[in-house]
């Protein structure tokens, strides 16, 4: 008996979580044959690179990357119910996607402390300044999200060997836009932050090379100093946050970010 599709009710309200539009009934429809049709085109993938990686397997594997374990993941979930009774299915892939996440992040930062060390082991003194850093508490274990502080900020970025992560943004923008901010406006953001420090460091390589105006060439370096101490990074959030609430919006797409000039 051939397995049942995706109802395309599921697939809209899935579906919705990547658009602030309404989906017509017959591009839900639609999207549950790409859906299926995609099913169909990667398990035969899939299946064959388990294969080749153990060829006595007799479940499919994601075989990219080892993700942390179904069941196991489950029953730490149920060990920590209040009211509920069980967790469904859609709640375990949350939270493995969760906890994954929280791995990726604290990996990220004790990676970046121990390559300032110039080691090529993390160790435990790496994985203490990342969770000092993202103001992670071994106390308080309801708590698990990056704690929007100044430390965290200067942690993500003279830690991070000056990588500028969606992560580390979004905590700028709890902070200092007071409000969420889409992953398009972050991207857009990260572009621009790079083109103003482009920008920069040619104007500053110009007067160091031909000996131009002192003045120019120091206030040129302050501007540096701003940009990588985040001021630069907060000024923008705080003007796209104002134009997007006199434009009565509740969040910070890309289109407030480009209407800002960077350089003013």
């Amino acid at each position: 008996m051939p397995a049942k599709p995706y109802s395309s009710g599921h697939i809209g309200a899935v579906a919705s979580n990547f658009t602030d539009m309404r989906l017509s009934g017959d591009v839900k429809q639609t999207l549950v044959e790409l859906s299926c049709d995609e099913i169909a085109r990667i398990v035969p993938l899939m299946e064959s690179e388990t294969l080749t990686q153990d060829p006595e397997r007799k479940t499919l594997d994601d075989p990219k990357r080892t993700r942390l374990n179904y069941n196991r993941t489950r029953e730490l979930m149920i060990e920590q119910l209040g009211s509920i009774e069980s967790v469904g299915s859609a709640a375990v892939q949350a939270g493995i996607e969760q906890v994954e996440g929280h791995l990726s992040i604290l990996i990220k930062h004790a990676e970046a402390a121990a390559a300032k060390d110039r080691v090529a082991t993390i160790k435990p003194r790496h994985l203490e300044i990342a969770i000092s850093g993202l103001g992670l508490s071994e106390e308080d274990s309801d708590s698990i999200a990056i704690t929007p502080q100044i430390e965290t900020e200067e942690f993500t970025i003279s830690q991070g060997g000056g990588v500028l992560t969606h992560s580390s943004l979004m905590a700028l923008a709890k902070t200092h836009a007071g409000m969420p901010v889409t992953n398009a406006a972050l991207d857009e953001l990260i572009d621009t932050y790079y083109m103003v420090v482009e920008d920069l460091e040619s104007k500053i390589r110009k007067h160091a090379q031909l000996g131009g105006n002192p003045v120019q060439f120091i206030e040129s370096i302050n501007q540096m100093k701003t940009l990588m101490s985040l001021g630069w990074m907060r000024n923008m959030l705080a003007k796209a946050s104002h134009v997007a609430r006199e434009a009565g919006l509740k969040r910070i797409d890309e289109e407030q970010i480009i209407h800002i000039d960077p350089f003013e």
